[in-house]
């Protein structure tokens, strides 16, 4: 997302041990300094923000910003992904790994390995990860059978998640989206019946809806073995925009399917992720948040963590806090 994350960010990402996804079809590869048009974006009013949006992404994507944001990247010494739309990804599969990215994501809101376009040629994903010696992962996906047949292709890695995130409205927009625990358990089952089937493992990844330490162990719960945050990390203090951020159909010029959202500036990547925490609220220290959670539920490790026992309870966060609630403070601030 390009409120999040620039060349600078990913730097700051990759040596906490993380990775982070810069948008080839986002300003950073569309200008030479993209920190005016983040700058404009974020001081933007709600009635004007579309209008600028949508002028800000009309200028064309340039492959001499696509390969200089790279090497910038892997100069750091850190990893690099990328992420492009699919009707570009073929076009942009050379040129991402002659610059030196090590991972090519392929996302759009829903994709299927029967992907069908009148107006692009037809993206079969076995003939792009046959033609790259870098990881392919595609998203998104929430369905048992798409994700496997997604699989079948030879995937390193699928997305997962419609909707669910704080800057997208797609669920507002075309109706279509699924809580993430039962489309993260369903593609995590597509997975295992993968692997039975003689498949390698594919990495399923949480993508959205995580504003908390107990969203990402949860979705670790449901049989995720990574997870995709947005909006938390625009709260950082390394962020492109510095506490705002607004989802990659935001600028579609015919139907947008997401917003801006303002969540301000909070801490520094480096507590968001690994703390320590300054604040209750579970906004911060995620990482040890999961640690915490695998050794109250008996886990070893990640592997064991994905077969603990879920239950639905719509109060559990609720439930014995009204004083929090009264008083605004834990978890009560929301």
């Amino acid at each position: 997302m390009d409120g999040v994350v620039d060349v600078d960010f990913a730097i700051a990402m990759g040596r906490l041990g993380g990775v982070a996804v810069l948008n080839l079809d986002g300003v950073h590869t569309r200008y030479a300094d993209s920190r005016p048009i983040i700058e404009r974006i974020a001081a933007a009013d709600k009635s004007t923000v579309n209008a600028i949006l949508k002028e800000a992404y009309r200028e064309p994507v340039k492959p001499a910003l696509i390969t200089e944001r790279i090497k910038a990247i892997k100069a750091a010494g850190v990893p690099c992904a990328v992420s492009t739309v699919p009707a570009r990804a073929e076009e942009r599969a050379e040129l991402v790994q002659k610059a030196g990215a090590d991972v090519l994501v392929v996302q759009g809101t829903v994709l299927t390995a029967r992907h069908s376009s009148r107006s692009y040629h037809q993206l079969a994903f076995d003939e792009l990860v046959n033609k790259c010696d870098i990881p392919i992962v595609v998203g998104n996906c929430v369905h048992y059978e798409t994700a496997l047949e997604l699989m079948e292709t030879g995937i390193a890695g699928i997305l997962v998640g419609v909707g669910p995130g704080a800057a997208c409205t797609t669920r507002g927009v075309l109706g279509v989206g699924v809580p993430q625990v039962t489309a993260t358990s369903d593609v995590a089952a597509a997975r295992d019946e993968h692997m039975r089937r003689g498949g390698m493992r594919v990495a399923v990844i949480t993508d959205g809806g995580m504003r908390i330490g107990a969203d990402v162990c949860k979705a670790f719960a449901s049989g995720a073995d990574a997870v995709m945050i947005g909006t938390p990390l625009a709260g950082a203090e390394e962020s492109a925009s510095k506490g705002y951020n607004w989802g990659m159909a935001t600028p579609d010029p015919n139907l947008p399917r997401g917003t801006r959202v303002h969540v301000g500036t909070k801490a520094t990547l480096k507590e968001i992720l690994l703390g320590p925490a300054r604040v209750d609220d579970g906004s911060q220290n995620f990482a040890g948040a999961l640690r915490s959670a695998l050794g109250v539920c008996g886990a070893h490790d990640i592997a064991e963590f994905q077969h603990v026992e879920m239950v639905i309870a719509p109060s559990i966060t609720s439930e014995g806090k009204s004083l929090q609630q009264a008083q605004h403070v834990g978890m009560g601030k929301g």
